[in-house]
């Protein structure tokens, strides 16, 4: 048993697809016309992180109620982690790219960490091996 897919809602799907994969660096794996339950358009866009592992959904807020979590899905808390096998060179790229830090980086008990904020302003741990 696995999670293969969590949805993470979005504004739009084109600046996000751009964050997720230009920015965070994960993997455009799907992106097909679809249609929402009452017969409006919608697309199914699933990013990945390269060479696989959990994905996301991004969904297209759909709706007053769905725009209302854009940003808030964890309601302030850090609701996503992504674990990096080089945390510095992630971070100085990310910072590089605009990625905004809520945090500096930090050394934990569980490995290195700094809070980001991704397109939509969710709160996500940049994760990755402690120094030393």
């Amino acid at each position: 048993m696995r999670i293969d897919l969590v949805a993470l809602v979005v504004d739009e799907y084109d600046p996000a697809i751009e964050f997720f994969t230009g920015v965070l660096g994960f993997e455009l794996v799907e992106d097909t016309p679809a249609l929402t339950n009452d017969g409006r358009p919608k697309r199914w866009v699933v990013v990945r992180p390269p060479g696989g592992g959990t994905g996301l959904l991004l969904a297209r807020a759909d709706g007053e109620r769905q725009k209302a979590v854009v940003g808030d899905q964890a309601a302030g808390r850090v609701g996503f982690f992504q674990w990096v096998d080089d945390f510095d060179a992630a971070y100085e790229r990310m910072v590089a790219a605009g990625v905004r830090f809520v945090s500096e980086p930090r050394d934990e008990p569980y490995g290195r960490v700094a809070v980001f904020l991704d397109i939509a302003g969710n709160r996500w741990d940049l994760l990755g091996e402690a120094d030393g």
